[in-house]
């Protein structure tokens, strides 16, 4: 939230002394070296409204070629031109956006003070800059790294600060969030920006005057090609927020089947959650890859998805007739139709669909044997397996983690794979307690915003 009034009020006379402060110290230090040669303040300060007036703007904020020239005024002429550019500037742009009196004042303060630093600190580093024309190489690069040194500090980082400070007293957002949201942003075209004018000062130091004058097709093609680009990055922007929107509607529509579902049946989340937690930790000590990790645990947390078809009378039942049991063997195609059309989770789909196999061929709905199981449904199937058997709410007494393990040992090369059993019970011995399914939590499990970002990635390759 903004700061209070007081507050407020305070930071403008704050603003109010430091703008006239630097122009009283402008007026005080003037020398009339700095103003010459006439035809380069002019050039300059031409170049600067106009680089204004061509200014773009973008999310984070504002893109002007101005700095560029309030940069070579600073290093070339020195602070107090520097000071007449930024202020014009500012004055135009304020004018231009008709902003509210706060922002003007915060604009001339901002824009004074980092240009006449900045002209100050040149002069500091490498003296009278006005009659630099013609010096060594050796001189011109150093004279170069004292330009984007001062550019730097002032015209970037003092810049964003009286910025920030402003934006953080009037708005109240925090400095940690500008720095992310507008500072980070803009600093690649800053740093380009500010490049470009430390080989605009160094190139006129070497070659005078006409080199200058291309810099005013060189403002005009660096627009042209920032306004391309960015037309370019707003379509991969809105298309990316169509792709987001479309994945949260298909993973939302599963996600709200599976949140239905546990409201008609307080098992089924913590089961899901559980299956998932123990799968993917499963699948690690299997050496399975990342992908499989993640096919394998979302497999998990939507195996009994198909459950939703069930009527109250199957989800609750007091006696199952045949035709029941029709219903309930037919789920997992009923959970692998509803995920498979999701984009991408075919792998998922088809784990569902077989996680009730049996190694031995008795299972269902295909009869497969052995390796024709995919490795995500029998991963899963045993995870399913071990929390029926040591969950609290099941319908009857929990086995102790002893007891289970003593059960998957005598299922296992009939229903369940015999090889994972034995990692699984590695896995349990060793991270039991850790990996532990009873305070499993579903909406952590989903990560819904991840899988939301991850499915509306382009496909790799």
């Amino acid at each position: 939230m903004p700061a209070p009034a007081s507050i407020r009020r305070l930071f403008w006379v704050v603003e109010i002394l430091l703008l006239a402060g630097t122009v009283a110290s402008s007026i005080w230090i003037s020398r009339g070296v700095e103003w010459q040669p006439l035809a380069l303040v002019a050039l300059l300060l031409v170049l600067t409204l106009l680089g204004q007036w061509l200014s773009i703007e973008t999310s984070a904020g504002q893109l002007s070629a101005s700095m560029v020239t309030i940069a070579l005024a600073m290093s070339l002429l020195g602070p107090v031109p520097a000071v007449t550019c930024g202020v014009a500037a500012m004055i135009l742009t304020s004018a231009k956006r008709r902003l509210a009196p706060p922002l003007w004042l915060n604009n001339l303060a901002t824009f004074a003070v980092a240009p006449f630093v900045g002209g100050l600190i040149v002069r500091a580093l490498v003296g009278e800059t006005a009659h630099m024309a013609n010096h060594h190489l050796t001189q011109s690069v150093i004279f170069g790294l004292a330009v984007l040194g001062a550019l730097i500090v002032s015209l970037i980082g003092l810049n964003f600060v009286l910025f920030a400070l402003d934006v953080r007293i009037e708005e109240g957002r925090p400095l940690r969030r500008l720095i992310r949201e507008l500072f980070l942003p803009l600093l690649p075209g800053q740093l380009a920006a500010g490049m470009l004018a430390t080989i605009l000062a160094v190139a006129y130091a070497s070659v005078g005057l006409p080199m200058l004058f291309g810099g005013l097709a060189v403002l005009l093609i660096l627009r042209h090609l920032t306004v391309a680009l960015l037309r370019s990055e707003d379509r991969a922007d809105q298309l990316e927020a169509r792709s987001i929107q479309l994945a949260s509607l298909q993973f939302g529509v599963l996600a709200t089947l599976m949140n239905a579902l546990s409201l008609r049946d307080r098992t089924t989340a913590r089961h899901a959650t559980a299956v998932a937690r123990y799968a993917k930790s499963l699948a690690t000590e299997a050496g399975c890859d990342e992908s499989e990790q993640e096919i394998i645990h979302t497999a998990g947390l939507l195996h009994d998805i198909g459950k939703f078809t069930w009527s109250d009378r199957v989800l609750h039942p007091e006696q199952l007739t045949d035709a029941d049991w029709e219903v309930i063997r037919r789920h997992p195609q009923d959970g692998a139709t509803l995920v498979g059309k999701l984009d991408g989770y075919g792998p998922v789909a088809d784990a569902i669909l077989y996680h009730h196999e049996r190694i031995d061929g008795g299972g269902y709905p295909a009869g497969l044997i052995g390796n024709e199981i995919p490795l995500a449904s029998r991963i899963v199937a045993i995870c399913s397996t071990y929390d029926r058997m040591t969950a609290r709410e099941s319908y009857r007494a929990p086995m102790t983690q002893e007891d289970a393990i003593a059960e998957l040992r005598k299922i296992a090369g009939r229903q369940i794979d015999a090889d994972l059993v034995e990692h699984f019970i590695t896995l349990l011995e060793r991270d039991g307690e850790a990996i532990a399914g009873e305070d499993a939590d579903f909406e952590t499990e989903l990560a819904f915003e991840r899988r939301v970002r991850h499915m509306a990635q382009p496909p790799a390759g």
